[in-house]
């Protein structure tokens, strides 16, 4: 992973965790916005500016690849390098879990 990549996604935006995550099996950006919708019970709702401003970043950067197209949606899928990325994301995220735990007994 080059330089540029981790300073721009480590650490991620809520919505570049999700995008990630959600195309860990291929989808369309509504259907991302739907899934991230019921993951956080409401509470984040991804505009589809900000979901399609993110897919297009994300996909020339390497992350997400374009799979095919069903009902005029562009289905995308998670590349080995937006899984490392993720998988960076993931690993901070329990570390500040476990420093929260260990800091709050």
């Amino acid at each position: 992973m080059d330089a540029h990549i981790k300073k721009v996604y480590v650490p991620m935006t809520e919505t570049g965790f999700y995008i990630l995550l959600c195309l860990r099996t291929p989808n369309h950006g509504y259907g991302i916005v739907q899934t991230v919708k019921e993951l956080t019970d409401s509470e984040i709702i991804l505009s589809p500016g900000t979901m399609y401003g993110s897919l297009s970043k994300m996909e020339k950067d390497g992350l997400i690849t374009f799979v095919r197209e069903e009902d005029k949606r562009k289905i995308y899928q998670i590349t080995e390098l937006g899984e490392e990325v993720l998988n960076l994301e993931l690993r901070r995220i329990k570390r500040l879990y476990q420093n929260a735990k260990e800091m709050t007994k």
